[in-house]
């Protein structure tokens, strides 16, 4: 018999049982009853659990060191460079090498070691990267092997009160164990990632635990821990993971051989309701996702979704916040339609959403090269795929940073990734190509007029 289900239905007997003071008390009849344990369960997980080691050269920047003259005249040859290095914990997914862990432990990477439980270390790649979930999955290098996986678990079966354990490599000592309780479902103000929808555990988890397993009690895959809320740095009780749910989307995606996933585009933007606009809507409490804007020709514009539309459910999931809407809808597979109930003027309706990717033509990326202000930028036309990925209204007529490398001049100067360029000294900026000229003039004062969270910014910098 299977230890993991022996042990499992051996807690759900105890369980059941009358409460504690009504009990016959008795001497245990079996080895069994005495040795309650998860070490079943832990003997199941952990070859699956690895440690992510990551790299990277940094340089120490020195503004005195920058000077051409200074380095010839003291004769230094050039910027230092440190070696940075991030921990992390990850887990296998795929018998061929292949390792789901957090992206913020591999971001900016220019080396990555993955090891065992069993002491081994491998070179890995880096398959995919997805900021907006804040997972990557690797695979390991110059290996035929198999090995072993943990099985993903439904996400959506969790319970507020199910046994969990977070299994991982906290501050760098080696693989731990920890138990308790699942304290909370969909979290969505917690601020982490553009998918908010976390499990909450009291499992411990620390620095280290990132991109561990938190696993149910038949040894399954629940979520990917990812994030703790702590005012000394270590484990106070609270804990959280990204649904198993969302964790195979990315795996999916990366397994299809895609650089990027690939999600649902709802093509609407969606705001919360707050108590002021529950009370104008006529609704007993603040929920739901209420239609702010719909994007011409998306899919919300062909099912019939309306400014003003109140999505109430996706699918018989109940919907509370956009938030909730998001992760829902990001975890709807593609092709087929989603069914949402919505309010329309108080009235019950029912949509069909087609699930299809956004279309991603145009986009014409490239790099500012010439001395500039944008030097070093990574810029893309607002496609309707960029402006969904990276939460950008798709009406304002710019084009887009995408990519900011540590050090560049952009970087240094103020700019930020999702910064809409709309124009440079009096130019319209419509094109990536617009930029890119603009860039290669040498005028005394440049005047850009940008947008940002929304806010659209002035600035004059000096040439």
């Amino acid at each position: 018999m299977n230890p993991i289900r022996t042990f499992t239905v051996l807690c759900l007997s105890l369980a059941l049982t009358t409460p504690l003071a009504a009990q016959d008390r008795r001497l245990p009849s079996s080895q069994a009853e005495i040795r309650l344990s998860y070490a079943p369960i832990v003997q199941h997980v952990q070859p699956a659990v690895v440690n992510v080691y990551a790299a990277k050269l940094v340089q120490n920047r020195n503004p005195l060191l920058e000077d051409p003259i200074f380095r010839r005249f003291f004769g230094v040859p050039g910027q230092p460079e440190q070696i940075q290095r991030s921990l992390g914990s990850g887990v296998m997914v795929d018998a061929s090498g292949l390792v789901v862990t957090n992206n913020h432990v591999i971001e900016g990477a220019d080396q990555v070691k993955v090891a065992l439980a069993d002491k081994r270390e491998f070179e890995a790649e880096i398959v995919l990267k997805d900021s907006r979930t804040d997972l990557a999955v690797l695979r390991l290098k110059d290996t035929k092997e198999k090995f072993a996986t943990l099985d993903f678990a439904n996400s959506d079966d969790l319970m507020v009160g199910d046994l969990v354990m977070a299994v991982g490599n906290p501050f760098g000592v080696g693989q731990t164990v920890t138990h308790g309780i699942v304290s909370a479902l969909a979290r969505t103000q917690v601020g982490i990632t553009d998918y908010q929808f976390f499990i909450q555990t009291d499992a411990a988890i620390n620095p280290g635990n990132s991109g561990g397993a938190l696993v149910d009690m038949t040894g399954k895959l629940v979520g990917i821990n990812t994030a703790i809320f702590s005012r000394s740095g270590g484990s106070q009780g609270i804990g959280f993971a990204i649904p198993a749910n969302m964790v195979r989307v990315v795996v999916a995606s990366a397994k299809s051989g895609g650089k990027a996933v690939k999600r649902p585009w709802l093509g609407a933007r969606l705001q919360a309701v707050t108590p002021e606009i529950a009370e104008t809507l006529g609704l007993k409490r603040p929920g739901g996702a209420l239609v702010a804007s719909v994007t011409k020709g998306s899919p919300a514009e062909r099912a019939g979704l309306k400014l003003s539309d109140l999505i109430v459910s996706i699918d018989g999931f109940a919907i509370d916040d956009p938030n909730a809407f998001d992760y829902r809808f990001a975890t709807r597979p593609l092709g087929g339609a989603a069914q949402l109930d919505v309010q329309r003027g108080g009235k019950p309706v029912k949509l069909a959403i087609p699930l299809e990717t956004a279309p991603d033509t145009g986009r014409d990326e490239l790099v500012i090269t010439s001395r500039s202000p944008f030097q070093g930028a990574r810029i893309a036309n607002i496609s309707p795929a960029i402006a969904d990925e990276m939460r950008l209204d798709p009406s304002v007529e710019g084009v887009v940073v995408t990519e900011l490398p540590d050090g560049s001049t952009a970087a240094n100067v103020g700019f930020q990734k999702g910064d809409i360029i709309v124009a440079v000294n009096n130019s319209r900026i419509a094109k990536t190509s617009d930029l890119e000229r603009v860039a290669g003039q040498t005028p005394r004062l440049w005047r850009i007029m940008l947008v940002r969270g929304g806010q659209q910014i002035q600035v004059t910098l000096g040439g």
